[in-house]
């Protein structure tokens, strides 16, 4: 994602690079420790984990404009953006598991999934400018930021054996990734660069909940490769391409008129 954002912007990199990724291998380990029964109910809850993460995301965007003054403003969003989503995961996690127990899985992902679009579309409505990169992240930031990836699927996989569905749905969305990208992309091209890239990221993370909605079926109905596949192709056909033309175009107009 890094990558793809320094490339070509945070319009095309933070859209495209959000396309269902670590959710693909954690999905296959949760089914393949845990089950049938632990891949639907940690799949129910990935639509809410990535309300969480678009409000992670939404932190990077509005947080810097607290911390200027500060002598650490990287380290002050990184630290405050991941206390916010830790707090309200374990408030996710208590209200799915009490209020909501009553609500059947499929329900909790779909309701999920509309309110991250509400959130993801809301960040959206007025794009803010989404430059590319001028310097390159370095290697060692690309290694790290794919030993936290393997680390949150690790967990969630472990979890779902330990018999904890809810918490492996958690772990298999925990902004690893997002968080390293965020911080790469300061480190290398400053602030500018990753808040402009946090709102398609927003609008991209949505395929992860569709990927959520489709596996829940598509892994016991035909197997971890075929339903892996067949829920990956729906969520970036059906939702990640759609979302990028759409917010092209909302880019395209506002430069218009602006």
């Amino acid at each position: 994602m890094t990558v793809a954002i320094e490339k070509w912007g945070g319009l095309i990199g933070g859209l495209l690079g959000t396309v269902p990724s670590t959710i693909v291998p954690a999905a296959v380990g949760m089914y393949v420790a845990g089950g049938e029964d632990a891949l639907i109910s940690s799949m129910s809850v990935v639509p809410f984990g990535m309300v969480l993460n678009t409000l992670f995301l939404g932190a990077w965007v509005v947080l810097p404009r607290f911390f200027t003054s500060k002598r650490s403003p990287l380290l002050l969003t990184a630290l405050t953006s991941l206390l916010l989503w830790s707090l309200l995961g374990a408030a996710m996690i208590f209200t799915v598991d009490g209020p909501l127990s009553g609500w059947s899985e499929s329900t909790t992902a779909l309701v999920g999934f509309v309110v991250l679009l509400v959130v993801a579309i809301a960040f959206n409505l007025r794009p803010q400018e989404a430059p590319k990169g001028s310097k390159s992240v370095s290697r060692g930031v690309l290694v790290a930021r794919g030993c936290m990836a393997a680390l949150a699927i690790a967990m969630a996989v472990w979890l779902a054996g330990l018999g904890q569905p809810l918490l492996a749905g958690l772990a298999s969305v925990f902004p690893a990734i997002f968080l390293t990208s965020m911080v790469a992309l300061w480190l290398a091209q400053g602030p500018t660069v990753p808040q402009g890239a946090a709102g398609p990221m927003m609008l991209g993370g949505v395929s992860v909940a569709v990927y959520a909605n489709i596996a829940m079926w598509s892994l016991p109905a035909y197997g971890v490769i075929v339903g892996s596949l067949l829920a990956w192709l729906v969520s970036v056909v059906g939702w990640s391409l759609p979302a990028f033309v759409v917010l092209k175009r909302v880019h395209a107009r506002a430069e218009l008129n602006g």
